[in-house]
């Protein structure tokens, strides 16, 4: 697999802090699919939960998560999601898509596949 084209609706350059921020990005891949992710900085999590009064993350949909937001750095993140036929760029884009009972039935059966 390989990357045909990283797309920022956001421009990076609008940031006003490239430490401390999130984006969305869609990552066109050559197998034809378009995948929508949101990447993170490590910073930004901590303000997230600062934000929420937390002294965690709560359950929310994975991101992939760079020290500083910046075309070098996602490119090389994104890469390593790549590996396996895309496997995690694949896993990370369909948690956010499936629903609860989705996943019961994806659970169930591959217990009844183990028993």
């Amino acid at each position: 697999m390989k990357i045909n084209n990283i797309i920022y609706p956001t421009s990076l350059s609008q940031l006003t802090n490239t430490k401390d921020d999130n984006i969305d990005i869609f990552v066109e891949l050559d197998d034809g699919f378009t995948y929508t992710l949101v990447v993170c900085t490590t910073k930004n999590l901590e303000t997230l939960m600062e934000k929420e009064g937390l002294d965690y993350l709560p359950a929310m949909p994975p991101m992939v998560i760079v020290k500083e937001l910046t075309e070098e750095n996602i490119s090389k993140a994104l890469g390593t999601y790549l590996e396996n036929n895309a496997y995690w760029l694949k896993l990370y884009y369909l948690a956010g898509e499936f629903d609860s009972e989705t996943l019961q039935n994806t659970l169930l059966k591959n217990k009844s596949d183990y028993e």
